[in-house]
């Protein structure tokens, strides 16, 4: 659906929607990369490139931090999606040969342009708000990396093909 530098901004604005307080409450790029379990430094520049594209705000120094810059509700996943992720402008198709669009559709056309207007959907529909309120108001808590909750769920992650799913 995205590559990793999207999921790793949706983690820290994610984490920043859940702490929301009005932006008092600010979080360090450790903070927010050891509580989402990546990698400290990729967290740090995706919050730098979040920064300069007015997603978040950040303040250097003891007490500084990141905060979101506007309210959950009024940003949307769409906004790092964007940032991140380029869209495929090419006509060719990737499963049936041939060029997109013209003459016969390849087999798989109308379940992939099923599943892109859902993800499209999803982006524009989903603000950081269903996080805030997930923490804040339903006391929902993610479990830490490396945590085996008791009661495991199938995850929206597709089943490597080499383990048999959980």
């Amino acid at each position: 659906m995205y590559g990793k530098q999207t999921e790793t901004a949706i983690a820290a604005l994610s984490r920043l929607a859940e702490v929301w307080d009005e932006g008092r409450t600010r979080l360090s790029a450790a903070e927010i990369a050891d509580q989402r379990g990546l990698p400290r430094a990729m967290v740090a520049k995706i919050l730098s490139a979040l920064s300069q594209a007015s997603l978040v705000s950040g303040s250097p120094g003891p007490g500084g931090g990141y905060a979101l810059a506007r309210a959950p509700h009024l940003m949307r996943l769409r906004e790092p999606y964007d940032l991140f992720e380029r869209e495929d402008i090419s006509n060719n198709c990737p499963f049936g040969g041939g060029v997109c669009g013209v003459g016969e559709p390849c087999a798989m056309h109308d379940r992939l342009r099923t599943m892109q207007g859902a993800i499209r959907k999803l982006l524009e529909d989903t603000t950081f708000e269903i996080f805030r309120k997930a923490v804040q108001e339903d006391g929902l808590m993610p479990v830490a990396k490396g945590v085996k909750p008791e009661m495991a769920r199938e995850t929206y992650r597709a089943p490597h093909p080499r383990r048999k799913p959980v």
